[in-house]
């Protein structure tokens, strides 16, 4: 991964705010879009530490400049005499180590998110820890050009067997081949690692899986739905691998699983999971989950649970209507094939589709399947991903767990 030769501590340049744009800023939240700004002074490069500058020439905060992507400026610090230097990184580093040592999650068997971006006071940056593994997922220039710095002061407080780099998609489109997925120490694994979870093992593809290799933010989803689990026919729409099945069928005692996904990868690892975990009572097979879904309604197959995790459907304030309009085609899919009595786990990742946005939703497709819809439990994210009252992007994970007649 490269590096960038240039001062990346001192601001080398100012950023304006439009003067009806300065209020979130002001409240502190971390994303100055293009159309908040009003005019740039100076020449800052991508990743170049800038002051975002309000009404009357007060500095409201310091954060990283970035010319290209929605997000033009990130914000870190509201103290603007603070220097982003390696010191003021490894504080929010140990910060965010020193609450999922509170939360009693980094056990050496297990596996956290030990930096949540935002919610953690480091916008780009996200970190997980499996087992005495460390993959680093980095979404902005900034955090990929102060890599060494971040993996140093993590490995300073963690001390992981090997440090793996994830860059997000929308990164490495915006800057072509600049960076790169790769090992930063210790020995590249040879498959997949196992972690446990509530008593069950998984193994968790580090380098080719989706995001950093395992969904952790479902953690005590998994766990809570597990609940409604026992005797029940179960289907796992987007099981990734096996997560959600696995706990049904193990803990749940569900009476059948199948789960269903796009990814042969991902099915593949299901079912060695399921092996490896002595779950006898589920199947796997691979897709896609409309066409899947409206094949079971068509042969008549029922129910007791439908889980629903699809991926994001929103990327962004202008696709909510259409992300809407696709999660009401699931889900009533999924009532669909419930019977009287079943329960409906449904989820949506989605940060700009709101809670309200996803009970609206619902009602639609209580009135269109004239099924009556009981939600029993309103669920977001593991405590590992905390929510940062400042960035209400970081309550993005939606999950209800229902009643359906």
């Amino acid at each position: 991964m490269r590096v960038e030769s240039m001062d990346l501590e001192s601001p080398a340049g100012r950023v304006f705010v439009r003067g009806d744009r300065s209020r979130p800023f002001l409240e502190r939240h971390p994303w100055v879009r293009a159309t908040s700004i009003e005019r740039i002074e100076g020449n800052p490069a991508d990743g170049q530490v800038v002051d975002l500058v309000g009404k009357g020439d007060r500095v409201i905060a310091r954060g990283i400049y970035e010319g290209r992507g929605g997000i033009r400026v990130r914000l870190y610090s509201w103290d603007t005499r603070q220097r982003l230097d390696a010191s003021f990184w490894r504080d929010r580093i140990g910060r965010a180590v020193m609450l999922r040592e509170m939360l009693g999650l980094t056990r050496p068997s297990e596996a956290c998110r030990l930096i949540f971006s935002e919610a953690d006071g480091l916008s780009g940056l996200i970190v997980d820890r499996y087992r005495d593994y460390v993959v680093i997922q980095v979404g902005s220039v900034g955090m990929a050009q102060r890599l060494p710095i971040l993996s140093a002061a993590i490995g300073d407080l963690v001390r992981p067997a090997a440090m793996l780099v994830r860059v997000e998609p929308e990164l490495r489109r915006s800057q072509g081949d600049a960076y790169a997925d790769g090992v930063l120490s210790g020995n590249r694994p040879s498959g997949p690692i196992v972690i446990e979870e509530h008593g069950l093992k998984f193994g968790v593809d580090l380098l080719e899986g989706q995001k950093t290799g395992f969904y952790l933010d479902q953690r005590e989803n998994r766990s809570a739905a597990a609940r409604y689990a026992e005797g029940r026919r179960v289907l796992d729409m987007f099981c990734y691998t096996g997560g959600f099945a696995l706990d049904c069928a193990k803990i749940g005692k569900a009476g059948e699983v199948l789960g269903f996904d796009g990814s042969d990868r991902a099915v593949t690892l299901a079912q060695a999971n399921a092996q490896m975990n002595g779950a006898a009572n589920v199947r796997f097979a691979v897709g896609d989950a409309f066409q899947t879904l409206g094949n079971l309604r068509k042969e008549g197959e029922r129910f007791g649970m439908v889980i629903l995790d699809p991926p994001k459907f929103a990327g962004g304030k202008s696709s909510v209507a259409d992300a809407l309009r696709a999660y009401h085609s699931l889900n009533r899919l999924g009532v669909e094939l419930l019977e009287p009595g079943g329960v409906l786990v449904t989820c949506s990742c989605s940060g700009y589709v709101t809670r309200e946005d996803f009970f609206n939703m619902l009602f639609g497709v209580a009135q269109q399947t004239r099924r009556e819809i009981q939600i029993l439990e309103m669920r977001g994210a593991a405590p590992d991903h905390p929510t940062l009252v400042t960035c209400k992007e970081t309550n993005y994970l939606k999950c209800f767990i229902c009643r359906v007649w």
